[in-house]
């Protein structure tokens, strides 16, 4: 019988073959352990825990809903995709967004099999208008990838009584906001030289 060494502690002799088989295996299940990241690098939708409890018996935001019975909705929890059009400032520090209303499409779309060049993708057609304040964490104020023009959200707040002075749609109140930087994600026009 084999003595035990540092090398082999139990005084077991394992074939090289077998070591660097176990060795590949290891590394395709690291592999396989792929995180979607910061801006959802994955071939389905995958929101991050914060988000997923954040919007969490609330329902979608419908800007048609809205329209007919504004008041009704108000002070209800809501969630929901958006473009930034535009950006200006609110109380107390807030930023006022103005936001083209988009459809999360589940499937994200991809450049290839590698699950990195996937993108969250959004309808490409707006589906309405909203406005929210939001209070900014200190990389989304300002920067290179600060909220701006092009800039895609998914926000989750309360429909507030105040009303956007332009076209009057009430306001929400974000408890929960998700940033993604314009060129971080894709719209559904981007099918013709991507993929699912």
């Amino acid at each position: 019988m084999r003595s035990a060494s540092i090398l082999d502690p139990v005084g077991l002799h394992r074939p090289a073959a077998h070591s660097i088989a176990c060795l590949a295996a290891l590394a395709m299940a690291l592999s396989a352990c792929h995180s979607p990241g910061t801006y959802g690098h994955s071939k389905i939708y995958a929101p991050s825990g914060s988000e997923e409890k954040a919007v969490a018996g609330n329902k979608e935001y419908d800007a048609r809903e809205v329209e007919r019975a504004g008041a009704k909705l108000r002070d209800q929890s809501v969630w929901l995709f958006g473009v930034v059009t535009n950006r200006g400032s609110g109380p107390g520090g807030a930023a006022y967004v103005t936001l083209s209303l988009r459809t999360l499409q589940q499937r994200n779309l991809c450049e290839s099999d590698d699950e990195e060049s996937c993108r969250v993708t959004v309808s490409e057609r707006e589906m309405g208008r909203a406005h929210a304040l939001l209070a900014l964490a200190a990389e989304d104020d300002m920067g290179q990838d600060s909220v701006g023009l092009g800039s895609l959200l998914r926000v989750v707040g309360k429909v507030t009584q105040d009303l956007d002075p332009n076209d009057g749609t009430p306001v929400l109140r974000a408890a929960f906001y998700r940033h993604w930087p314009r060129g971080s994600y894709v719209t559904t026009k981007a099918a013709s030289v991507m993929k699912r």
